[in-house]
């Protein structure tokens, strides 16, 4: 399975109602962290479970649900967490 499909997974228990997930791992290509194999994502999501959070907390919901991918699969990701009412 794809990392970014093994992200949609681990991330559904939030009902996403928006979830774009960008592999930037080409860019980083030569980057020292890209030689471990893990590789680098641009995520936003938009999910209702967010409401009355911050972004810290959000955060961390979402690196909690990536788990042990966070040591394999991907080596760097840059989140973007919003409510339904702060969507772009």
């Amino acid at each position: 399975m794809s990392t970014p499909k093994m992200i949609r997974e681990r991330l559904s228990p939030l009902s996403p109602e928006r979830l774009e997930i960008e592999d930037e791992s080409a860019r980083h290509a030569g980057h020292e962290g890209a030689k471990g194999g893990g590789g680098h994502y641009r995520l936003i999501i938009v999910s209702s479970q967010f409401e009355g959070q911050s972004a810290i907390a959000r955060h961390r919901l979402i690196l909690d649900l990536l788990g042990e991918m966070m040591q394999k699969e991907i080596h760097a990701i840059s989140i973007k967490a919003y409510t339904p009412s702060e969507k772009n």
